[in-house]
Parts: C-alpha cells; structure tokens; sequence
C-alpha cells in the first residue's frame, strides 16, 4: 500500500515548486506549457494522484481533499501570472502607438456599374409614374412563353436559348413575366418596370449566361404609340443628355404589334460615325446605336390575363443593362463586368 505521508508530501510540493516557475515564464505559450505540465491530463498533478486508489479508506479523503486544494492554489498562480502577461503586452503596444500620426485612410469601395446604371434607369422611369417590381428568377412555361404570345411551336422561342430545369421551368430568358405577373395582380392603369437578372444559353465576346434587363409596361385606356415614343425619348435625355437624339425603327417581337427599336445618337462619335477620322467602332460609322426594344402590347398578352382590348391598351419595352452601362461609360468588352478586376472597379468609387 502507497505511503499517505509521501503522497501528501508530493502534493505539497507542487504549489511552491510551480511558484518558483512562474517568473520564468515570459510568454503566454510558455506560461500555456506550464499549465499542461501541472494541470494536464498527463501532468505532474495527475501523476500523483494515479497512487490514490492504493491508499486506505481512511487516508483516501485526506489525500483527495489536499489535491484539491493544490488544484485550485496552481490554477490561481497561473491565471494570476496569465492576466500579468496579458497586461504586459496591452502596456507594450499602448508603448508603440503614436496618437499625433494620422489615422489610416479605409479603403472605399462602390457600386459595381451594372448595378449603378440599373439604378439609374430605375430611377428615371420612378420618376415617371412608373413603380419597380421583382419576382422569380425561376419562371415556368407559362409565363416566360405563352402568356407573351409565344406558344410551344412558335420560333421566337428559338432566338431565347433558353436554360430548361425541367419540361415546365426554366431560368427566366427576360423579365417580362413580371409584366404578366404585374397585370394578374393589377387592374388597370397600370405602370410597372421589372428590372433583374436573365438567364440564357449564350456565351461569346459580346454575350453571357447571365445578365441583366430591365422591361417594363405601361396600360390605360387610349394609349398610343405616341406615349410611348415620348415616354422614351424622355428616359433617353434623362439617362444620355437633351442633345441625344433618338428615331424608332419597325422591328419584330411576339408580344408587341407593331414594333420597334429604338436607336441613339453615337455616345461615343456624338452621331458622326468617325473620332478625329478615324472610322467609330461602336456604331460601326453609322452614328447611331440601338439600345432597346418596344411596341404596343399585342392583344394576346393581354387577353391572357382578362384585359378587355376594347377599353385598354399599353405599350411594352425592354433594354440590356449591361448594354446601356458599356455606352454611358466607355466600356469596350462586356468581360470587363464579371471579372472582378480591382482596377475597373476602383473607376466607379
């Protein structure tokens, strides 16, 4: 049988002994070891009481209270000794700050373009009467298609490469369902503009996967073709300037007759076709450049949605954001957008 007196005698020991220590060690990881070396699993503390089983009855609750006791004297030397260093370093870095040197200037960051110009254009058209909605990105065949006079066969579908999650849904190719969702849950008048994200499968040096629209509608009784050539020649002078000039082209789309394109004066050329002689490459020498599509809203659509087409009519549009963004700041490469490059985006700040 393990001699009490020797154990007791061992754990005595270990409060002055680790005392003595203590000044040694000058930094936290140091003063870390030192805990294990006592007070761990396999410490010196530990070590001694493995004898505890083969003491007597009698001398086991002295030796377990005394352990205790060690226990708690080494865990308020090393605390105390801990919150010492910890105080130690707080003096030291106070000890190398300089309160005269100027504060360090944080870095400020901005917008990325796409999203600037997508408020932008939100903001003129608000202006305007119209108010902004959102909704799926996730649409099904319904309203991406067929609600917009586009039916299973119809080859408009075609010119969508449209990204299919199942035979019903798909990742939405405009945001004109929200038109249609817009007018579902509206009765006229109704002035709506959908901006968000398009999915489409497309992918070259002037196209992505994913970018950015903004559609809108407008329906009331006795609109005409006239309110929506001076709805957007008003948005065109608000986003590029009074002096912008604007024509309208006729054109094609399935929820829309008759239709149209909208064309600028060269942002660029200023209309000319050419910069200091040499030929425009972004209107081609043409001085102008189209930036969206519009017309009046087809009969069809609406009476998808129970619209009485004796009493009302409306006109749609609908512009690339990332189209807008590359004319209204001089950016020559759509990749230019999702790259992340630092040094492009540093330019919006």
């Amino acid at each position: 049988m393990s001699d009490a007196k020797s154990l007791l005698q061992e754990l005595e020991g270990l409060v002055p002994e680790c005392e003595a220590r203590l000044d040694q060690a000058s930094s936290l990881s140091e003063l870390e070891e030192l805990r294990i070396e006592y007070l761990g699993r396999k410490g010196r503390l530990a070590k001694i009481m493995s004898g505890l089983p083969s003491l007597s009855n009698e001398d086991k609750p002295v030796a377990g209270k005394k352990a205790n006791e060690v226990k708690t004297a080494l865990t308020e030397l090393i605390e105390g000794r801990q919150s010492q260093l910890e105080r130690a370093a707080i003096t030291e870095s106070l000890s190398r700050f300089d309160p005269t040197m100027p504060g360090r200037t944080p870095h400020k960051g901005s917008l990325h373009p796409v999203s600037l110009v997508m408020d932008e254009i939100c903001d003129v058209f608000v202006g305007l009467g119209f108010e902004v909605v959102t909704g799926p990105e996730v649409e099904n065949d319904w309203y991406n298609f067929e609600a917009l006079n586009m039916p299973p066969d119809h080859p408009a579908r075609d010119m969508q490469d449209t990204l299919y999650i199942s035979e019903s849904f798909l990742l939405r190719t405009h945001t004109s369902p929200l038109q249609v969702r817009s007018m579902q849950e509206k009765n006229p008048p109704i002035a709506v503009i959908a901006p968000g994200k398009v999915y489409r499968r497309d992918s070259d040096i002037t196209h992505t996967p994913m970018f950015h629209q903004i559609e809108g509608v407008l329906i009331d009784e006795n609109v005409s073709m006239a309110d929506l050539r001076g709805t957007l020649t008003a948005f065109v002078h608000q986003l590029f300037g009074p002096k912008t000039e604007v024509r309208f082209r006729p054109s094609f789309f399935p929820f829309t007759e008759p239709s149209a394109e909208v064309d600028i004066s060269c942002v660029m050329c200023g209309g000319k076709g050419h910069i200091d002689g040499q030929p425009c490459r972004v209107c081609k020498q043409t001085g102008w450049v189209e930036i969206l599509g519009c017309g009046m809203m087809d009969p069809n659509v609406m009476k998808s949605v129970d619209y009485d087409t004796e009493k009302y009519s409306g006109f749609a549009f609908g512009l690339g954001i990332e189209r807008v963004a590359m004319l209204k700041y001089g950016i020559g490469d759509l990749r230019m957008f999702f790259e992340n490059d630092i040094r492009f985006l540093e330019q919006f700040s």
